[in-house]
């Protein structure tokens, strides 16, 4: 019982960053290898979570030659993202290529297991991480490599919410959802753009005009 609802597209969001990679292993000549992920989830029953993860298996049941080697809620939080990390480099450190990070925090956390336990973190390294918010400090790390892919989950939702009332307003009937826009940040411009569903998506290489011009 609503009129109308604004958010984010969750499952979108894990969807374009799986294109991404597809993208990125056919560009450098990997598209047969076998690929290794590990899934540092989010919250689980969040909507994010949810959405997000199921981008991710499904990407991954595509491809015969991507593997789940670990999956494991990391809750959103740094020192989660790291502890989850931490034990999962145990079990399986020289296999992993990619860590999907379901936000900008598990990322952080994961960047420092990675590092501390002797692996370098970044697109032509040991493991690409990947990641989602694209808060600034998650960009951030974008522009230094530390993150290779950060796909947003915008949280302007003002102007949407405020165009609904002015059409309640006149009397006029809103669409039921409204997705927010959101973009991708990658590290370099290897991927220019990826399609979902036969719509296409720009990439976004973080520049220093990038992150000056983010307003949040």
């Amino acid at each position: 019982l609503y009129t109308a609802w604004v958010g984010s597209n969750f499952k979108l969001e894990g969807q374009k960053a799986m294109a991404w990679l597809d993208a990125y292993l056919e560009a450098k000549g990997r598209g047969d290898e076998e690929i290794n992920l590990v899934d540092i989830q989010g919250t689980i029953g969040a909507s994010a979570q949810i959405g997000r993860t199921e981008g991710f298996d499904e990407a991954v049941e595509a491809h015969d030659n991507w593997t789940t080697l670990a999956q494991q809620s990391g809750e959103f939080t740094q020192a989660k993202g790291q502890e989850v990390m931490e034990s999962i480099l145990k079990q399986s450190g020289d296999d992993i290529d990619v860590v999907y990070c379901e936000n900008d925090n598990e990322a952080f956390g994961a960047i420092d297991a990675i590092k501390a336990a002797g692996y370098e973190v970044g697109a032509d390294k040991d493991m690409m991480v990947f990641s989602f918010d694209s808060t600034k400090e998650g960009l951030k790390k974008v522009q230094s490599g530390e993150i290779t892919l950060n796909t947003e989950c915008n949280p302007l939702h003002g102007p949407r919410v405020e165009a609904i009332i002015k059409q309640l307003e006149n009397k006029e009937t809103p669409e039921k959802k409204a997705y927010v826009d959101e973009e991708m940040f990658a590290h370099d411009d290897t991927v220019k753009s990826v399609t979902v569903d036969g719509k296409e998506y720009p990439v976004t290489v973080v520049t220093d005009e990038v992150m000056g011009a983010r307003k949040y």
